[in-house]
């Protein structure tokens, strides 16, 4: 498996299918002897949006913002930590723009070999954003997708 997944990207967003993403990622990690780019995105396409259509004020688009860069931040260093625990580096990238965009940028910008995503969570609704943007992330992304199921994560991760 060597060279096969040298260069993982996980997608992290806060969800526990992402953070279970992460451990899959360092597990692969781990496995192959790769790397692994953990990334964020404030989606401030979609705040941009909600300030148009008059739902936020810029005031509130721009607390929004902060707030979201702050859970950001609160998730990537978790997973900094959980991947440290492994004796596996993580790298970690706060992205600012449209989340599909972002993703496959990044994806191409590192030469990913596989892009890693949390499953698609049973409670979440057919309209959540999240869902969205990992199926428009699997549509056009330069490389492999991977999606993790929690359970299957927390054994790989659990193995090390």
């Amino acid at each position: 498996m060597k060279g096969l997944l040298e260069r993982l990207l996980v997608v992290v967003n806060g969800s526990d299918a992402s953070i279970s993403a992460a451990k899959y990622a360092i597990a692969l990690s781990k496995a192959t002897g790769g790397t692994v780019t953990a990334a964020y995105v404030v989606d401030t396409a979609t705040i941009r949006q909600l300030a148009m259509s008059r739902i936020f004020i810029a005031e509130e688009g721009e607390e929004y913002e902060r707030s979201l860069e702050e859970t950001g931040k609160h998730y990537l260093d978790f997973v900094v930590e959980i991947g440290r625990a492994k004796r596996v580096a993580v790298k970690t990238q706060m992205l600012r723009g449209s989340i599909t965009g972002e993703i496959v940028k990044l994806a191409e910008e590192i030469e990913a070999d596989c892009i890693v995503m949390g499953g698609l969570e049973r409670e979440s609704s057919a309209q959540d954003p999240i869902r969205e943007s990992q199926k428009e992330i699997a549509k056009v992304a330069p490389c492999s997708i991977l999606v993790v199921r929690s359970h299957d994560a927390e054994v790989a991760y659990k193995a090390l």
